[in-house]
Parts: structure tokens; C-alpha cells; sequence
């Protein structure tokens, strides 16, 4: 016999459609305050207990599977808030849409952790939901899905411990461990016959973490380079990419006998193609000779050499440009481009969606710069645009292709006084522990920043209230990290676990329905 909660308790109002949906959305919710700007990076490891405890108390698989979408609808709507002012109310559309993501999840976790599992469900609990987790971040990754931006591994960006298991399994591992901690801590709280499996479990994620710090290679020093950062600031109103130009120039100029090898400009800083524009071509090629360095430029324009608006990383020296150029391959959905335009092109109407879709690159680029005393064979940089930085694999792809150091020119000035500022600066420490190369964050309004082949920042950022060009000594790394060496390891795992799940879970019900007995004829 059951006894229900008492109608005015807590238990008893989640027993209640609104007021569990309202509870699920902020159990969802709660991780985003592991991400910058609040940075609440400790609150990761018990951050998913909340949604836990609610899925595993739902009445039955379909109530499970709400709580899942829900919780997932209130994640995304929380790390991705800054762009209600870009999207308005077609946020709570996304938001909908991608957490359905998570309806499965809940179902996975109400089978596993529901009721009160013994030691042998616990035990399948703490490999397969954050196996679970990891498929609905696999596929929330796809960049026509809006990219891996606020992977829950991602909040960890300033904890070296968590950054050498980047280096050895991807941001991937950094999440796996995380759910799997917020799920032993959920079977210790709720699951009484389980609790000694939910200890081994937080015993056993601790002797990971510390195998990895000890025993995991890291990179060997291979000197330095000086690579400048020039950030403009926020330049609004009329004539805005003209006058953001000039200020690029005159910071730029500043840099003049500083001995610098490298100078990048953020994304978009150049508003003309060089080829039809030769002002400013003649401009960036003078700079170069002023200088001493050659200038890593984006352009945003229309090519003069192919239809269509591009925006391209493109490599200037003391001669003009140098031939290399990169065109971003992975663009924003609805701030680039607006995906299926003919169905979803009234987004248009309500925000500040792309009016005419940008075009897609084909490859990624490595250059290389002229021979400097600081590297004699030339440098080689492998240029990311934007949110592209977000992309576990270009980064990877980027380090095997022989890319010594990773620039990522970015602008993030629409939503200068959000979080995205910082979350997107964080994600470079990401990525340079991930392929122990060093990752250059350069942007137009901040916040811009330089993290070391291991993920530790070189020297101070330069926040959203900056506008100055700043010098950094870059180190650089030999050797090939696990993770560029053997790739997304943790995520094939995942899906053998999930598969393995679904098809012992297949077996079950395939049994007991062979069991149960036949009705009796009258």
C-alpha cells in the first residue's frame, strides 16, 4: 500500500502537472551557472542532482521523458538566454525543440535510478546516463542544430585537473565524469540499498582524475613567439566599419618596434574584399611593413572571385596578401544563415536573423608565416572564425594538419553585456588543452584572450570595456595530446553503452512478455 504526500507538502505539489513543469525547467536551468560570468564552476559536480531526483520520482516512463525535454528546454533557454534580444520569442521555439533531445535521457534515468534501485542497477546507472548525456550533447553538436556551445564539461575551462582529461579524452571526458559524479551523489542520497555502489562510484571517478594528473603525458616547451592582439572596441552608429578600421590601424601602428611575429585582427574587422578595395588593401600592407609582422585580417564581404558574401581569415605581409586565406566553414544558424530559409525565413521578421545567408568554406587552412629568430622554419597557424572555436574536431583537425598555434577571430559585440563574452573567451583554454597548442582569442569588443598549450591563460584577458592593442609572449608545444592522437574515444564508448542499454532493456521486455500468462478463454 502507497500513501500519497500530503497535498500541501513539496512531494505532493510535484505531483502536480504545472507545478513540476515549472520544476523541471529549473532543475534544468541550474547548470548554467557553471558557465561564465557567474563561473560557479564547484556547483557542476552536484549541479544535475536536482534533475535527477525529480526524473527518478515521475510516475511512469511518459511523465519521465517530459521531465527530461523540459529540463533540457530550461538548460538551453539559461545558457543561451543573451540571445533572446537577437532572436526574441524564436529562442523559446529552440529552446522546445532541442529539448526533446533530453526526453530520452529521462526515460533512461527513471529506468535506471527510479524507485529504489539495488547495487546492479546503480552500477549500470553511473556508466550508462552519462552515456546518455553524452549522446544528447553529440547531437546537439551538429552545427545545423546550433552547434556545442554550453557542453557541461565546458564550465570546468579554469580547472587544470579537468583540462588534463581534455587532453586525453576531449571535452567529452570532462562531461562524462561530471554527470557520472552527479549521478553517484544522486544514488548516495536516495538509493538506500545502493548507497556502498554509489560510493565506490564517487571513489572510483576521484581515481580517475587523479590517474590522469599523474600518469597522462603533457607537451614539451618548444619556445615562444610574440603574437599581438588588437581590439577596437565597441565603434556603433554611422560609418562604423570605416571608423572601426582606422582604429584597428592606429592600435596597430602602436605595435611598431615591439618585435612582434603575429598581429590578428577579430572577425569582420575588414568590411571590404582586398581584391576590389585596393585603399585597404594598400592600408593593411603598409601597416605590415610598419610593423615588422604580417596581420591576420577578417574580411566580411562579397568575394570579387566567387558569388556570394564570405568571411574570411586572410593572411597580409609586407608585400600585400600572401595567397593564404581561410572561408569559414561552420556558421551561426540565423546570425549567418537562416537553415531551411524557405520554411524558417519569418525568423527574420521578429528578430535579427540573417537577411541573405553567408556561404560556407570548403577546407580547413594551415599557413605559414616567413622565418623569424623566434621560429626559424616559420610559423604555422591554423585560423577558427566566431563560434567555430565551440568545435572540439576543427581545433583537432587543425593541431594534425601541423598547426603550431590556433587563432580564433571572434566578435561577440551584439551581446557585449551578456555572459557570451565570456563564455566564448573560456572555450580557448578548452581547445588548447584538447591539442596542447596554444589558442589565440582575438576579438573586435572583448573579451580577447590567450591560453598556453596546457589551458592556462597568457597573460591578463581584455575585458568588454577595452580598446588596445596588447603584446603576449605565446608559448608553443611539441608532442601530439591523446585526444588529437586517438579522437572522440569517449563518445564511441558512449554509444556502445547506449546500445548495449537499449538492447538489454529489449531483452527485458521481450521476456517478460513471454511470461506473462495467456488470458484464459470463457
Amino acid at each position: 500500500m502507497t500513501t500519497q504526500p500530503p497535498e500541501g507538502s513539496y512531494a505532493g505539489l510535484l505531483t502536480r502537472p504545472w507545478p513540476r513543469a515549472a520544476a523541471a525547467v529549473a532543475a534544468g536551468a541550474l547548470p548554467a551557472l557553471t558557465f561564465p560570468t557567474p563561473s560557479l564552476w564547484w556547483l557542476a559536480y552536484v549541479a544535475l542532482v536536482p534533475w535527477l531526483s525529480l526524473i527518478r520520482t515521475a510516475p511512469g516512463a511518459r511523465r519521465a521523458a517530459l521531465d527530461g525535454w523540459l529540463g533540457g528546454g530550461g538548460f538551453l533557454l539559461a545558457v543561451h538566454h543573451w540571445l533572446l534580444p537577437s532572436l526574441h520569442v524564436f529562442i523559446l521555439v529552440l529552446a522546445a525543440l532541442l529539448g526533446l533531445l533530453w526526453a530520452p535521457w529521462g526515460v533512461l534515468v527513471k529506468r535506471l535510478l527510479g524507485g529504489s534501485p539495488g547495487p546492479a542497477r546503480a552500477a549500470a546507472a553511473l556508466i550508462a546516463v552519462p552515456s546518455g548525456w553524452l549522446m544528447v550533447e553529440l547531437a546537439r553538436s551538429w552545427e545545423y542544430l546550433g552547434g556545442p556551445w554550453g557542453l557541461f564539461g565546458a564550465s570546468q575551462w579554469q580547472v587544470q585537473p579537468a583540462l588534463k582529461l581534455a587532453s586525453t579524452g576531449g571535452i567529452w571526458l570532462v562531461s562524462f565524469l561530471l554527470v557520472a559524479l552527479n549521478t553517484a551523489v544522486s544514488t548516495v542520497i536516495w538509493a538506500s540499498r545502493a548507497r556502498i555502489t554509489g560510493l565506490v562510484g564517487l571513489v572510483g571517478i576521484a581515481a580517475v582524475v587523479a590517474g590522469v594528473w599523474w600518469w597522462a603525458p603533457s607537451p614539451r616547451a618548444a619556445g615562444t613567439v610574440r603574437i599581438a592582439l588588437v581590439q577596437p572596441g565597441v565603434v556603433n552608429g554611422t560609418g562604423s566599419v570605416q571608423r572601426r578600421f582606422d582604429r584597428q590601424e592606429e592600435l596597430t601602428r602602436k605595435l611598431a618596434g615591439q618585435r612582434v611575429d603575429l598581429v590578428v585582427w577579430g572577425e569582420s574587422g575588414v568590411g571590404g574584399d582586398l581584391a576590389q578595395h585596393p585603399g585597404l588593401r594598400d592600408r593593411l600592407t603598409a601597416l605590415s611593413r610598419a610593423v615588422g609582422a604580417d596581420l591576420l585580417v577578417n574580411v566580411d564581404a562579397r568575394r570579387s572571385d566567387r558569388p556570394g558574401i564570405f568571411k574570411s581569415s586572410v593572411l597580409v605581409g609586407p608585400g600585400g596578401p600572401t595567397g593564404d586565406r581561410y572561408d569559414k566553414m561552420r556558421l551561426v544558424p540565423f546570425g549567418e544563415y537562416v537553415p531551411a530559409r524557405s520554411l524558417l525565413g519569418w525568423a527574420t521578421s521578429v528578430g535579427k536573423a540573417a537577411g541573405e545567408d553567408r556561404i560556407r568554406g570548403e577546407r580547413p587552412v594551415v599557413m605559414r608565416l616567413p622565418a623569424s629568430p623566434s621560429a626559424p622554419e616559420g610559423l604555422r597557424i591554423g585560423p577558427l572564425v566566431c563560434f567555430e572555436s565551440a568545435f572540439p574536431d576543427m581545433s583537432r583537425q587543425l593541431a594534425r594538419d601541423g598547426a603550431q598555434v590556433i587563432v580564433a577571430q571572434s566578435s561577440t559585440s551584439t551581446f557585449q553585456h551578456s555572459w557570451a563574452p565570456w563564455q566564448h573567451a573560456s572555450l580557448a583554454a578548452l581547445r588548447a588543452a584538447e591539442t596542447w597548442r596554444p589558442v589565440v582569442h582575438s576579438t573586435l569588443t572583448g573579451v580577447s584572450t590567450v591560453a598556453g598549450p596546457q589551458g592556462r591563460a597568457v597573460g591578463a584577458p581584455l575585458g568588454t570595456d577595452r580598446s588596445e592593442a596588447a603584446v603576449r609572449e605565446v608559448p608553443l608545444a611539441r608532442g601530439t595530446s591523446p585526444y588529437v592522437r586517438y579522437g572522440d574515444w569517449v563518445v564511441l564508448v558512449s554509444l556502445a553503452v547506449v546500445a548495449c542499454t537499449c538492447a538489454a532493456e529489449g531483452v527485458r521486455l521481450v521476456r517478460r512478455n513471454v511470461r506473462k500468462p495467456a488470458p484464459k478463454r470463457p
